[in-house]
């Protein structure tokens, strides 16, 4: 999130995060072009009139990079003129202010699905089927309730069926900057990720690996 009006920031980054994502904040443009330039994002939702380096400057330099960022522009402004101008940098999608939060995630998550390898709109591994549009998790037809991030890391496993992920991948994607790279919060996670799903276990623990969804 790179939004120069620091309440507008932390208050979209938070309602995010209660929708399962993980969210960095940056209140200017050159803080932004310092953190895209260390760690790979799915969606940047990107304030187009900011300090520093101006965001069509960030959104121009993304799409020539060839990045599978999807950019998410914001502007004080709605008119076709500027919305125009903003996809013409190379904007994934374009949002004015002010804006429905309801509208935002749907976007987010639409720009979400196309920043990487293509996934089937339902995730499923043997008995468990897991919906991703309608934040759902289903095992041998019985809902399971899983907090955001028990969410965020079946889904990240379950996107890649057999295939190792590391911890620290899923630290990375499914908290934010705040999280402690030391702590033992993902093993937790996986923990009580596990003892929702019940058996027969589906999370198989790698030495030295990481993480994947065992035979089906």
């Amino acid at each position: 999130m790179v939004e120069d009006f620091e309440v507008l920031a932390r208050s979209v980054a938070t309602g995010l995060r209660r929708e399962g994502m993980a969210v960095d904040v940056v209140l200017d443009g050159t803080a932004a072009f310092e953190r895209l330039a260390v760690t790979r994002y799915d969606v940047v939702v990107l304030d187009r009139d900011l300090p520093g380096v101006h965001g069509d400057e960030i959104c121009r330099r993304l799409a020539h990079g060839r990045c599978e960022t999807r950019v998410l522009m914001l502007t004080a402004s709605g008119t076709i003129e500027d919305r125009v101008g903003g996809l013409s940098l190379g904007a994934d999608d374009y949002l004015s202010k002010p804006f429905a939060f309801a509208e935002l995630v749907a976007r987010v998550r639409a720009l979400g699905r196309r920043a990487g390898p293509p996934v089937p709109p339902t995730l499923a591994w043997g008995d468990i089927t897991l919906d991703p549009a309608r934040r759902v998790v289903f095992r041998a037809g019985r809902r399971l309730e899983l907090s955001p991030r028990e969410f965020a890391v079946l889904e990240c496993l379950l996107a890649v069926p057999g295939l190792v992920v590391s911890a620290e991948e899923l630290l990375e994607r499914v908290w934010d900057e705040a999280a402690d790279p030391f702590s033992s919060a993902v093993k937790h996670t996986v923990h009580r990720l596990r003892a929702k799903l019940g058996d027969p276990p589906v999370i198989e623990t790698v030495r030295e690996g990481g993480y994947r969804v065992g035979p089906a």
